[in-house]
């Protein structure tokens, strides 16, 4: 069977800036991604995406006669996983309420998909439990339950390796250390929830620790990082200082002291020293967020939320974000004061004014970062940044009043 994971159109627009260089399901929400999520639970098949036209080199489609097509936004669970197993037939579907969780398509009707449930032989879910991701800031509002999940489901049936002589730990049964993983003179409380510490992570001397919190693969805690959860450091990320219900994704650094709360921070992001964002408003009254789909500031229903920051987004030390900061793809952002909380993809500077990040500069810079992480730069890549950099022009106020 192809099982093909398909980007729900509103919630796709709701979730930009992230979504801009990754389908859906490649967000990170607990210590997987929703698309790793789904193949482990489902073992076998080919898996594929189905989503916007300039990110299908990067993530193909992978369709075949038969294909399962996946909502992106959703994680699975086993009764999901046994109900999709169920859908035997074209235009057989699963959903849950008016939501279309999974259908039967064949080959010849892919291009003419339709999240539309009227059109399918719907089946309702089961399941009472379902996590969904709708706006970005459910990635970080809902970690500490995806965490949990994800826990469960990597551990069980399974021995963790033993916490090192040396370390401080409440709730060891809730801890659980991979081959090759270290872990020195820290403190680790898995009271509040569980901590995963993925294969060849390292928490360095004198880390603070309080659960829901998931390090992954080849990742590092910087010495004395206090980290508050629901808190989720990707593969390869480096992260010091104060943290606190934090998704970083891969390959990004928060290596120095500064605060960061109630965030999402994307792939080779890096933040330089002292980097601060607020994440309480002084008035204590709910955040509003820029949301791309309606082009506008909307509200949350949160009175937490700090600084959402896109894929190859760069601040310089002692760097202020105010409560609700979204930052764009390939923004670099530097200088005194607080920037504007909107700072649209390819920002170049700060509160003192905006020009554009050009892309053979941007290029530079990024080939360098990937050059030291020995990870290619590779035309797709390129081809995806320079069609967000032309998606999101029209964010770039300053370009349009020059022209």
């Amino acid at each position: 069977m192809h099982y093909l994971f398909f980007d729900p159109e509103i919630t796709r627009n709701n979730l930009l800036p992230f979504t801009y260089t990754r389908p859906v399901a490649n967000m990170r929400i607990g210590i997987m991604t929703i698309d790793e999520k789904w193949q482990k639970h489902l073992k076998e098949g080919v898996f594929g995406y189905k989503t916007a036209d300039y990110l299908q080199d990067k993530f193909p489609l992978n369709q075949g006669t038969a294909n399962i097509l996946i909502n992106g936004s959703i994680c699975p669970n086993e009764v999901l996983i046994e109900e999709i197993a169920q859908l035997k037939a074209p235009k057989q579907a699963l959903v849950w309420g008016n939501v279309l969780v999974a259908v039967y398509v064949e080959a010849a009707n892919l291009a003419n998909f339709s999240e539309d449930i009227s059109a399918y032989q719907c089946t309702e879910t089961k399941s009472t439990s379902i996590l969904q991701i709708n706006y970005s800031y459910d990635l970080f509002s809902k970690n500490g339950e995806a965490i949990a999940q994800d826990f469960d489901f990597l551990t069980k049936g399974r021995v963790s390796q033993a916490i090192p002589a040396g370390n401080q730990f409440i709730n060891p049964e809730r801890i659980f250390i991979e081959e090759g993983a270290k872990v020195q003179f820290s403190i680790l409380n898995a009271s509040t929830g569980p901590i995963y510490i993925g294969k060849n992570a390292e928490i360095m001397e004198g880390c603070k620790v309080r659960g829901p919190f998931a390090i992954c693969e080849e990742a590092g805690l910087k010495m004395d990082a206090k980290i508050y959860g629901p808190t989720t450091v990707g593969p390869h990320c480096k992260v010091g200082g104060e943290v606190n219900n934090v998704i970083f994704y891969a390959y990004s650094n928060k290596g120095h002291d500064g605060f960061v709360g109630n965030a999402v921070i994307g792939e080779w992001v890096n933040m330089g020293a002292d980097t601060n964002n607020s994440n309480l408003k002084n008035t204590y009254d709910e955040v509003k967020l820029w949301n791309y789909r309606t082009e506008k500031f909307e509200k949350t229903g949160l009175t937490f939320c700090g600084l959402m920051m896109g894929d190859h987004a760069k601040c310089g030390i002692n760097t202020m974000f105010n409560t609700g900061t979204v930052v764009g793809v390939g923004a670099n952002i530097f200088g005194a004061g607080f920037p504007r909380n909107f700072l649209p993809s390819y920002s170049w500077g700060g509160a003192q004014g905006l020009e554009t990040f050009v892309l053979p500069k941007f290029y530079k810079t990024a080939e360098a970062v990937y050059k030291r992480r020995n990870v290619p730069f590779t035309d797709a890549d390129k081809a995806i940044l320079k069609h967000v950099y032309d998606l999101s022009k029209k964010y770039r106020t300053w370009e349009n009043n020059a022209s």
